[in-house]
């Protein structure tokens, strides 16, 4: 019986049976690649681990990592035991009794629409990136995609007719998002004076590209943002998922549902959206003590 974690052989199924992202994947192979080393430094074998030596890892952990890591953590434990009883690999579950860390859910910082407004002016229109750029932008304000679908999106999944995009999201769940006609103009500007000269004479599948003219990576994203929104004086703790949250908590501040906020953002769980109706609650008590007579 080998001591060695079958990492492979459990993201093997993830991938190819559970449809998760890469970015999860990647998530799961950090988190049990700690897990593993902490139990070969203690001489433990995980078909055979206790509850009680779980808990000593994770009161360890506790000193060492934030609540929401050490949560997800436990939460990649307890998936790779349930894996592996399901396998008949282990017979009892040494994670089923714990309860995970509670995290502080943060409430994030949210751009006004009129730092969005200014965002939106910064790139310059007369290169083909900066209408790239904008394009970009708009079409993140409009759809609430995360970075990693904006990187990723297939230009055969825009209809411009329609003003719709198709999207896979996290768990390959799949999505259709109006994206409005601002976005769509700018797409339409796009594609037709500045994707033609970034890419040359390649062949790439995706709706944006980079200098070079291939698919962006999350990290050029990102950096073009954060560079845009430094050259208008954001400065304040913008998150790649600045302009996801922008158009949430924008939408419930003019009166969208939360239901359906959630189904435009791709959530599994309405409690994942409700995190936006506290941002727009703090901005309506602002506002209020702002403005009323009695505030």
């Amino acid at each position: 019986m080998s001591s060695s974690l079958p990492l492979a052989e459990f993201l093997h199924f993830l991938q190819f049976n559970q449809g998760l992202s890469a970015n999860t994947l990647a998530a799961y192979r950090a988190d049990l690649r700690k897990f593993s080393h902490w139990l070969q430094a203690q001489s433990l074998a995980w078909q055979t681990l206790q509850n009680v030596q779980l808990e000593a890892f994770m009161l360890q952990l506790s000193d060492e990592c934030k609540a929401a890591s050490n949560a997800r953590l436990l939460s990649s434990v307890k998936r790779f035991y349930a894996w592996a009883q399901q396998q008949k690999r282990v017979q009892s579950n040494p994670v089923d009794q714990m309860v995970a860390p509670k995290a502080v859910r943060k409430i994030p910082k949210v751009l006004s629409e009129a730092q969005i407004e200014s965002l939106l002016q910064a790139p310059d229109l007369g290169t083909a990136l900066g209408v790239r750029d904008r394009a970009i932008l708009e079409l993140m304000y409009a759809s609430g995609l995360r970075v990693s679908e904006v990187v990723e999106l297939p230009f055969e999944q825009l209809n411009l007719n329609a003003g719709m995009v198709q999207v896979v999201g996290k768990g390959a769940k799949e999505r259709i998002v109006p994206i409005g006609e601002e976005a769509a103009e700018w797409l339409q500007t796009y594609l037709q004076q500045a994707r033609a000269e970034l890419v040359g004479n390649k062949r790439v599948k995706t709706l944006f590209v980079s200098r070079l003219g291939r698919p962006m990576t999350r990290q050029t994203l990102w950096h073009r943002v954060r560079n845009l929104a430094e050259s208008v004086g954001i400065f304040s703790d913008l998150s790649p998922h600045g302009l996801r949250h922008a158009f949430a908590t924008h939408l419930l501040n003019h009166g969208a549902d939360l239901r359906s906020v959630q189904m435009l953002l791709g959530h599994s769980d309405l409690s994942t959206t409700q995190i936006y109706t506290h941002v727009a609650k703090a901005r309506l008590q602002s506002l209020h003590q702002q403005h009323h007579p009695r505030g």
